[in-house]
């Protein structure tokens, strides 16, 4: 166990992640889509849904209690204990962002390049065909120019 580890137990980390979610909630309010309704065009702001992202639960915690950066790296083996809870918080995000994306709640296209999940085909095609379709163009290689000179 790494001496200034500022989680000490599994538990400690998961607390972090369900304050990390109530932060969401509370981002929620921050975060309007404003709509403009009916006959007199009435604002009205709804919160959005703010996506659950690790870069957000990191600064979280650095706010909040501490680095946390380590905990998923494992940095120098101190931090196995954690790898199933960091492992089940990655899952949770994933899902999340996926399933945002989904419903098109999140634009999906972010949603995918996040997550790895764009479609990678690489289609090479070589068209080759004839400029001049049935035209038999007679070129000469010669640099002559193909006309009788007309001198005898």
């Amino acid at each position: 166990m790494h001496p200034t580890r500022i989680f000490k137990t599994e538990d400690e980390l998961l607390d972090a992640w369900s304050g990390y979610k109530d932060n969401l909630t509370e981002q929620n309010q921050e975060w309007l889509n404003v709509q403009y309704v009916g006959r007199n065009g009435d604002r009205k702001a709804d919160p959005m849904k703010v996506p659950m992202t690790l870069e957000g639960f990191k600064r979280y915690c650095r706010e909040n209690h501490g680095e946390v950066e380590q905990y998923f790296t494992n940095q120098d083996g101190y931090y196995g204990a954690f790898i199933g809870i960091c492992s089940r918080i990655k899952e949770e995000i994933r899902e999340n962002q996926i399933i945002g994306g989904m419903l098109g709640v999140y634009n999906p296209s972010i949603t995918q390049r996040l997550n790895g999940l764009t479609d990678k085909r690489e289609i090479d095609a070589k068209i080759e065909a004839p400029i001049f379709k049935g035209i038999d163009l007679d070129v000469p290689t010669d640099n002559s120019t193909g006309e009788d000179s007309g001198s005898s």
